[in-house]
């Protein structure tokens, strides 16, 4: 299918994936006058139309929330919202993917437990409690970032309703507090205690540049991304091992765990963005061998990211897919947050020499590989992987050309 939905490609009869993908831009207009008609039909009126894209991340995976650096990208898959605003306190939601309508008012806007509408109501939840002036609305929303596939379909929601809140009620509010509106949200009413990277990328993304963020200062650059007969391809497991959000959080924990252990030493740091392996051998090691793993591999996933970054800026690629690959190993062994099916596919790309770098990307247990590959390599590559993975892990492999895009818009 055109126009940004994720595309199987079954092994006979294969249509080209880059020439298919290659067309899909940063704005899916059938997404854009569906969600339209469907506003206009279940509401009775003309909504205004916002859009929030996904966010792949080149390097540097599990470092935002230890206030470390990340290098995310938007990309051209995104979330749409139809909204309008309303004279009273009501609030209409409706998700057109889960076919299902929520209703709430803003005086007892809560968490549901329905996962689908938190991220709507954590956004409200966070402008309520910072003074900001809104009204009641009807909202429906799409898209065609996947659920579970490590690109950020969650952070693509809250920043797609947040941008839309501030366009329709005129609040004034900077795109930085935006992405921290949905961070908080996050945390708050979907129980995630995610960085700041995912929110970040989504409102800030820039076409065909990545952005290396510090997660401390929130100072960030853009980095052209200029891959030279290369390009970024996803490889989805379409596996989400039910371990990803628990795991996530007791991540943080242990990592937390290792700041206390380092200033419990005679150090004095407030994250580990500000540790290095010294300290950790110190202090950590001997009080607790898996909280020093965890340690150990945010604070050289730091030193990689900033190889990354001056690889990437000096036309590198090779160097770049090598920390890539070793992000992966940090990531499989001493973070343990890959899985068998997200293993198996960096593996088998490994030492093909159409493939420069490969890792796992997201927050772990599932979801996507990203992946360096030399263009006219793609089609032969998702195919003989196609077969591979089916007959190991007994499961579909999809695959998706990610291209960079702007962040949060409005489209009409």
């Amino acid at each position: 299918m055109k126009n940004g939905r994720l595309i199987f490609i079954p092994n006979s009869g294969r249509k080209s994936i880059s020439k298919t993908l290659n067309k899909t831009g940063s704005m899916n207009q059938q997404l854009v006058d569906s969600v339209r008609e469907k506003f206009k039909q279940r509401f009775g009126m003309e909504p205004r139309i916002f859009r929030s894209p996904g966010r792949v991340n080149i390097i540097g995976e599990h470092t935002d929330y230890n206030n470390g650096f990340v290098l995310p990208a938007a990309i051209d898959k995104a979330v749409y919202v139809g909204i309008s605003r309303r004279d009273d306190d009501q609030i209409f939601l409706y998700s057109e993917e889960f076919n299902e309508e929520h209703n709430t008012d803003l005086v007892t806007v809560m968490p549901t437990d329905k996962q689908w509408p938190n991220y709507i109501l954590g956004v409200v939840d966070q402008m309520k409690k910072r003074g900001y002036e809104i009204h009641g609305f009807t909202l429906n929303l799409d898209g065609d970032v996947p659920v579970g596939a490590g690109l950020s379909s969650s952070a693509a929601v809250e920043c797609s309703v947040a941008f839309a809140l501030n366009e329709i009620f005129e609040l004034g509010i900077e795109k930085e507090e935006l992405a921290e509106i949905g961070q908080k949200a996050e945390h708050t009413y979907a129980g995630v205690m995610c960085g700041i990277m995912d929110q970040f990328a989504s409102v800030f993304g820039k076409e065909d540049h990545v952005i290396r963020l510090d997660c401390q200062s929130l100072e960030y650059e853009y980095v052209p991304l200029q891959l030279k007969g290369y390009k970024l391809v996803l490889l989805n497991t379409n596996v989400k091992h039910s371990l990803a959000s628990s795991e996530y959080n007791t991540r943080r924990e242990e990592c937390a765990e290792g700041v206390r252990l380092i200033n419990e030493g005679g150090g004095e740091i407030t994250s580990l963005r500000d540790a290095t392996i010294d300290m950790l051998d110190r202090a950590v090691k001997p009080a607790n061998e898996t909280v020093y793993r965890r340690c150990k591999y945010v604070v050289e996933e730091n030193q990689r990211l900033l190889s990354a970054c001056d690889a990437l800026q000096n036309g590198d690629l090779k160097t770049l897919g090598q920390k890539m690959y070793g992000s992966h190993d940090g990531l499989s062994k001493e973070y343990e947050v890959s899985c068998k099916e997200l293993d198996f596919l960096v593996d088998a790309v490994r030492t093909n020499p159409d493939v420069l770098g490969a890792r796992m990307m997201g927050g772990g247990f599932g979801g996507c590989t990203i992946n360096i590959v030399k263009e006219e390599a793609i089609d032969g590559l998702v195919s003989e992987l196609q077969g591979q993975y089916k007959e190991a892990m007994g499961l579909d492999l999809t695959a998706y050309i990610a291209q960079i895009e702007n962040g949060s818009s409005s489209v009409q």
